[in-house]
């Protein structure tokens, strides 16, 4: 008797907007299999990279930097779900570069990631800020998973600037984009 063996699953490193689970598992559609809010040394988050579409507003990035960490959360999702992570985020078209960071979990946790794939880039413009509503999905990402407050404080001393009406504009078709097709 022949059983569907489960598909392979991974770890990713989130430290921007996909740390807000209705952005990452509900407009993009990614099912997350357990969530495991982190630390990674060595990294700093930046806010600095501009966007995949013209919106000339900042989205976040990760850069290494000795003695600097980032917090986010480390999701276990399957490797047809990463696949499609990479692909929305425009790996493919060199927007970010597949990186691996080492992971410590800021509480105990049963079988906790030691590594988690993650996403960084060279692509950068210091002259950028994020969009208020940018930074607000990474706040509420990280306040959902519990991220400390001294964190969250740094978050909203991060400088920004309003939404544009074309990324406003632009927000349907993109989301059409980044949702993953039923079945997939």
């Amino acid at each position: 008797m022949a059983t569907d063996a489960p598909e392979p699953t991974v770890w990713y490193f989130a430290y921007g907007s996909n740390l807000q689970r209705a952005t990452f598992c509900g407009r993009r559609g990614i099912v997350c299999l357990r969530a495991v809010p982190v630390r990674v040394p060595g990294w700093r988050l930046v806010f600095d990279k501009p966007s995949i579409v013209p919106s000339r507003h900042a989205t976040a990035n990760i850069v290494a930097e000795d003695g600097a960490e980032v917090l986010g959360v480390a999701y276990e999702i399957t490797e047809s779900d990463h696949q499609h992570v990479e692909l929305t985020e425009g790996v493919s078209l060199g927007n970010y570069r597949r990186i691996t960071v080492a992971v410590e979990p800021l509480a105990p946790a049963l079988d906790a990631p030691r590594s988690a794939y993650s996403l960084g880039s060279d692509r950068r413009d210091p002259s950028l800020l994020p969009s208020t509503r940018y930074l607000s999905l990474v706040i509420e990402g990280a306040l959902e998973h519990g991220l400390p407050e001294a964190w969250v404080a740094w978050l909203r001393s991060v400088p920004t600037e309003p939404e544009r009406p074309e990324s406003i504009a632009l927000r349907a078709g993109i989301d059409r984009f980044l949702r993953k097709p039923e079945g997939r």
